[in-house]
């Protein structure tokens, strides 16, 4: 649908707060595998919980199974194989990989002095297998920041999916193969240059006459022969970054009116638009294809893309 028979405010009012999904939280297919490499090394370590000597027996299962050594960083939730401690001495390097090795001493002190030694004396746990996928667990929730950087494309491919466009792959700056008279399929990063050599389109308003690339979340060769490039992108929270992304937005939409069969789309939503919405208006205003989620979920892509 144009922009000028949608009112912004009810678009705006349809932004969502956000969008997870169950995968988002915990991969739980890398927390086991992760966990399973250690599983030996834990099991044997098992040996230590409620020792009442646990010092001579640590050193002693690590004289045994040196392999052992290698599992403590992940106790103290680090997958590094060197941890620097600072104290009053200077800088300390406490070694755990296969290669390099610390003295004795110094594992006993670093066991003692991270708090490892006394979990295992008090029996505050039972398993330190269970213990690591639980902080496997933990590490992992840090991955969300870069698996939300994809959610947004996740949610517009599965749109233009149910669109009925067909996926057609290719390399990252490899030339496109196939039949450039193929309607009704889709791309995913495709580079201005890539674009331009398969299709013989001028890209150059968008290129700086050439001298940048520029590359697309996606690009569309609609049902109609149109080319479209679509950028998408979700903001939960506010900043200062919405506002200059609203610009160039209506800037790239613009510049894309002088190039014949081509379209700009822009994806967009997260309520944090809500304090940036000024300049969002402006860009509405502006831009004949500019969507939210919801209007996707209603079918927008069908309308577009599509004879249907």
């Amino acid at each position: 649908m144009p922009h000028n028979e949608r009112n912004f405010d009810n678009w705006l009012g349809q932004f969502k707060p956000v969008i997870a999904s169950f995968d988002y939280y915990v991969d739980f297919d890398k927390v086991y595998e992760n966990a399973e490499k250690w599983r030996a090394e834990l099991y044997l370590m098992n040996s230590l919980l409620g020792s009442e000597s646990i010092e001579k027996d640590f050193i002693g299962l690590a004289k045994k199974y040196p392999t052992i050594l290698e599992t403590i960083p992940i106790l103290i939730a680090v997958r590094a194989q060197e941890i620097p401690i600072l104290n009053v001495e200077g800088l300390t390097y406490y070694q755990f990989g296969k290669h390099e090795r610390s003295t004795d001493s110094e594992y006993l002190d670093f066991m003692r002095s991270t708090g490892l030694f006394e979990l295992m004396e008090t029996h505050r746990i039972s398993n330190l297998y269970d213990y690591v996928f639980g902080i496997e667990v933990g590490l992992d929730s840090n991955g969300r920041k870069n698996r939300g950087g994809h959610l947004m494309e996740n949610h517009v491919e599965a749109h233009l999916q149910s669109a009925g466009l067909q996926r057609r792959y290719v390399e990252r700056k490899a030339p496109i193969a196939g039949d450039p008279n193929e309607t009704g399929i889709y791309y995913k990063e495709l580079n201005s240059s890539q674009m331009q050599e398969f299709w013989n389109i001028d890209l150059s308003p968008l290129t700086n006459g050439g001298t940048v690339e520029k590359r697309f979340d996606f690009v569309v060769r609609a049902t109609s022969g149109i080319i479209y490039g679509i950028e998408t992108n979700f903001y939960a929270s506010s900043g200062s970054k919405l506002n200059e992304t609203a610009r160039s937005y209506k800037e790239m939409a613009q510049e894309s009116e002088k190039i014949v069969g081509f379209e700009f789309v822009w994806v967009t939503d997260g309520r944090g638009w809500v304090n940036a919405r000024n300049n969002l208006r402006e860009t509405f205003e502006t831009m004949n294809y500019i969507y939210n989620l919801t209007e996707l979920e209603n079918g927008a892509f069908i309308h577009l893309f599509t004879d249907e």
